[in-house]
């Protein structure tokens, strides 16, 4: 360990930009065994590891998994990578490492941070490629808990109380199980049969998966309460948060999670509106975080004539993450910094032909520490579209069946949980997730579900 003076941070390989705006494969080559090694040791093993107590919402034993795989013992890292994550080979892709574990890592101002990432997927890659299982004991208690949505919260509540041999039976509307991670985060990011492999894993161990299930439609929630000894709400936040601009409701116009959604049904040859094709268009993204990043480069790969993400702030304001911003750079799109819509333009017909927006700067701090967002006099100019695509964040959907059940929600629909349980008003009812976070990351989410079921196993269990 600690040979980060010998060995530098090397990041997994990135296919030529050529070659990955062909498909939606993913564009990195995860690590070898010797390669994840000779990362692995740069770790200097910190007495007090920021990467694990600062840097990651799911605590991860990060030194131990590392120091593991360092001295090859791929059996242990991927055992003790798996004890407190319920996914970590999709979460070492889709977390923003910069911002949580590496960007508090020691080695982070100076020599370069662990790959941490990169060496968490790798390990559960490789162990997979071995052969190696997660320990589950089948189920054998008597007791069983509704999960609703198989989302990131609703997988890893499941995969948690799977592993107490508690039984599970996950009610999800679509026709395949994933949420977020099958329909919102491209495949570029994260290959679908990653997700897949996920889930024929939590099958095997004795999850019963209803799909083409809505709860509230096909079921109710008040008969899951009644049916099941309890009951986890993973539904997400899936509403786009509206621009409040004139014409939004146009057909050119796409709110990103639709956007998102209809392209992998397409790859998955399920049926799709052809309305959401956007070759040979000029499209506009407006958002600056990941989903806005999502987009541009879908578009990219959907074989659009010009993409372009207008932002507000400044590139480094964006809520997005440096790489994936400078991976969609990579990949063709321009970016129209300090820039704000104020309407969409149409011609005689109703056919959208641009965005008229103003130049901004920024001031001074606001309340929430952000700086504000001043608009210029006179900058006003048109920039023209096809197709403009909403990445402005996702709201929580009002679910009326709540309150009759003793569930509380704030003026945002979000649900509202003890913070120590995601237990809520209603004992039997559990919530974790962007449904009671609104908008949030993949990691929160899954450390909600692992809370969620914690809770669940005492309350059902006993400690």
């Amino acid at each position: 360990m600690q040979s980060f003076i010998q060995t530098s941070r090397t990041e997994p390989v990135k296919s030529e930009v050529s070659e990955r705006i062909l498909d939606f494969g993913e564009i990195y080559t995860l690590y070898t065994a010797k390669k994840v090694a000779l990362q692995a040791e740069r770790c200097v093993q910190c007495g007090d590891p920021f990467c694990t107590v600062i840097g990651c919402p799911l605590n991860n034993a990060i030194p131990q998994w590392l120091q593991a795989i360092a001295e090859h013992d791929l059996e242990k890292a991927f055992r003790l990578s798996n004890e407190t994550s319920p996914f970590p080979e999709v979460l070492g892709r889709v977390c923003p490492q910069a911002n949580l574990c590496e960007g508090a890592c020691t080695l982070d101002d100076g020599y370069g941070a662990i790959t941490i990432g990169a060496i968490e997927a790798s390990i559960t890659d490789l162990a997979f490629k071995e052969g190696l299982e997660i320990p589950f004991p089948g189920v054998i208690r008597d007791k069983k808990v509704a999960v609703v949505g198989s989302g990131p919260a609703g997988m890893s509540c499941a995969h948690f109380l799977l592993r107490a041999g508690i039984e599970v039976e996950m009610f999800e509307r679509a026709s395949k199980p994933g949420g977020l991670l099958t329909y919102g985060i491209p495949g570029f990011k994260l290959e679908k049969g990653i997700v897949e492999r996920r889930f024929k894993m939590l099958k095997r161990a004795g999850l019963v998966l209803r799909l083409n299930c809505a709860v509230g439609e096909d079921i109710t929630l008040q008969e899951l309460h009644d049916q099941y000894d309890a009951v986890f709400l993973g539904t997400g936040a899936t509403e786009g948060k509206s621009a409040r601009l004139d014409h939004e409701n146009s057909d050119q116009v796409f709110y990103a999670m639709d956007y998102l959604t209809q392209v992998q049904q397409r790859l998955y040859g399920q049926e799709w509106d052809a309305r959401f094709n956007v070759a040979e268009r000029n499209v506009i993204v407006i958002g600056g975080g990941d989903t806005a990043m999502d987009c541009v480069r879908t578009a990219i790969r959907e074989q659009a004539k010009n993409v372009t993400c207008l932002y507000r702030r400044d590139q480094a304001n964006m809520p997005g993450s440096v790489k994936e911003y400078r991976n969609a750079v990579e990949e063709g799109v321009e970016f129209l910094f300090n820039e704000t819509p104020h309407a969409i333009v149409v011609d005689d017909n109703g056919k959208i032909i641009g965005v008229d927006a103003v130049r901004t700067e920024l001031g001074e701090p606001g309340e929430d520490g952000r700086q504000r967002v001043r608009e210029i006099d006179g900058s006003e100019h048109c920039v023209a579209a096809d197709i403009i695509i909403l990445a402005l964040g996702f709201d929580v959907a009002e679910n009326d069946a709540l309150e009759t059940l003793g569930v509380k929600a704030n003026q945002w629909h979000e649900i509202q949980t003890d913070a120590e349980s995601g237990q809520t008003g209603n004992g039997k009812i559990f919530a974790g997730g962007d449904c009671c976070r609104g908008a949030d990351l993949v990691v929160t989410a899954a450390a909600d579900g692992r809370k969620a079921a914690m809770a669940i196993m005492e309350q059902l269990l006993g400690k």
